[in-house]
């Protein structure tokens, strides 16, 4: 775990500490309340639990986070195989820094980060990777995207958990440096 991770983890537990509500019902509050935009969730927070901006800022990105995946369970797969493959493939997805962004669309999520990188696409056999590597020579299971998508240049089917390895982690870390 890296040291902005350990941070961040940290300053969650302090935040349950001091305003006695587990991030989990803040979470819940803030979705409750029906606010999207970040300012209205942080002004929200800091009114409702007196909390100090910084505390209201994490608690509503983490809110956002949770909440955008929630949001992006219907492209997720139904069976339960793939949809755990799916799951595991957006884990690593957002080690890869902790400015990654989910964005549903209609049948795959989008991650970007100040551009997208990726995607997740949930097909009947596997997930499918779309990556944006441009120069990037396609090899192996690096296949071209071709007529798949437009919108990147390379995918790789995922059909089992042991296909998630260095290699593949290594090609969505490339796609993510470039997205900066």
């Amino acid at each position: 775990m890296t040291s902005p991770e350990r941070g961040i983890e940290s300053q969650l537990r302090n935040i349950e500490q001091t305003y006695g509500q587990s991030i989990d019902e803040l979470v819940r509050v803030v979705e409750q309340s029906g606010l999207k935009k970040h300012p209205e969730v942080v002004a929200m927070l800091k009114e409702r639990f007196g909390m100090a901006h910084g505390a209201a800022h994490r608690v509503s990105l983490v809110a956002r986070e949770r909440l955008n995946a929630q949001a992006a369970t219907p492209a997720a797969p139904r069976d339960s195989e793939m949809a755990a493959l799916y799951g595991h493939l957006l884990s690593v997805a957002r080690t890869l820094g902790g400015d990654v962004a989910e964005a549903p669309k209609k049948g795959y999520v989008s991650l970007r980060r100040r551009k997208q990188f990726a995607m997740l696409q949930a097909a009947a056999r596997c997930v499918n990777v779309g990556l944006i590597l441009p120069g990037v020579e396609p090899r192996g299971r690096l296949e071209p995207a071709g007529n798949w998508n437009a919108l990147f240049t390379h995918r790789v089917r995922v059909a089992t958990p042991s296909e998630v390895d260095d290699e593949l982690i290594g090609w969505m870390r490339d796609a993510y440096l470039r997205a900066a």
